[in-house]
């Protein structure tokens, strides 16, 4: 059984997530989102198997490495939008899973740290943009990349599970964090 573990990400923030802003504003709303989504797929990806990252439930989809790597350019994407820049997936798949992994986690890490830092007037400028042109507001990054990882950080959950390796059950998504710890 060959198990991956990234010591870099141990130390991600989104390993617990119980601490909260204690001030309610668009960025540290906005922020919240991603950092429940960093939360998710820290512990829907920590500990997969290479048999899990093959896993493909049925012929046509995706298989959960495929999976992690479309999360991977929605993080991209994400962040492309708060820095300011045409958007450009990357090619997850010249990594390996731990780069895509590690990646993905501070692609998140360095969103919620613009999110956090922004005024609401900031968000003007959050637009998503195209190479050919075309370009959309921030409203676009919360229905788009941003619920789009979380929907698909829910599908790594599951073809785990099916795979045979459940996320660890002591996972709480309402507190962020390890019930008992």
């Amino acid at each position: 059984m060959v198990l991956f573990n990234l010591g870099q990400s141990q130390d991600s923030p989104f390993k617990n997530i119980s601490k909260t802003e204690s001030e309610f504003n668009s960025g540290n709303i906005a922020a919240r989102m991603v950092e429940g989504l960093g939360f998710r797929y820290y512990w829907a990806s920590e500990g997969l198997r290479a048999e899990d990252l093959e896993f493909d439930p049925v012929e046509e989809g995706r298989s959960s490495r495929q999976t992690i790597d479309h999360i991977y350019s929605l993080s991209r994407f994400l962040l492309s939008a708060l820095e300011n820049e045409v958007f450009d997936a990357g090619n997850a798949r010249e990594m390996s899973f731990e780069e895509v992994r590690t990646e993905t986690l501070e692609n998140f890490e360095k969103a919620v740290k613009i999110l956090k830092g922004s005024e609401s007037s900031d968000f003007a400028d959050y637009n998503i943009k195209f190479a050919n042109g075309v370009g959309f507001p921030f409203w676009n990054a919360i229905n788009g990349p941003i619920s789009d990882a979380i929907y698909h950080t829910g599908q790594v959950v599951l073809m785990r599970r099916m795979s045979g390796n459940p996320i660890n059950p002591n996972i709480s998504v309402l507190s962020g964090s390890i019930r008992g710890n």
